[in-house]
């Protein structure tokens, strides 16, 4: 299934590349086990016995308290979300305030016209 495929790919002179299929990696170092025929004076371990497996559950299981704490950590994480969001909202709505009241000044100092200087 995990093995790649390489199509048959003809060459611009016709000739065709052959599917190369992997092979059986042959390990130097294998363990063989040694047979032995009856009592021999050699000490061997016995082959491990098998471990026990444990029988796989039917989902998640979550106590009462695991649901509260659950229930708890979602609405922490929902208030400090809505406090971040409005006070960036905050944020710039004071900035756009302070920026147009500058520029109405900005516009009436430029709009006024200078009164002559009046003589005593």
């Amino acid at each position: 299934m995990f093995q790649p495929r390489v199509p048959l790919n003809p060459l611009p002179t016709g000739d065709v590349v052959p599917v190369i299929h992997p092979t059986a990696i042959v390990q130097p170092h294998a363990m063989i086990p040694q047979q032995h025929t009856g009592a021999c004076s050699c000490q061997h371990t016995p082959a491990p016995a098998p471990v026990p497996v444990a029988p796989a559950r039917s989902g998640v299981q979550i106590t009462t308290g695991g649901v509260i704490a659950l229930a708890l950590g979602g609405t922490g994480v929902v208030l400090v979300i809505g406090a971040v969001l409005v006070s960036m909202f905050l944020a710039v709505a004071i900035t756009g305030a302070s920026l147009a009241i500058c520029a109405l000044v900005i516009r009436s100092l430029l709009n006024t016209q200078p009164t002559p200087a009046r003589r005593r």
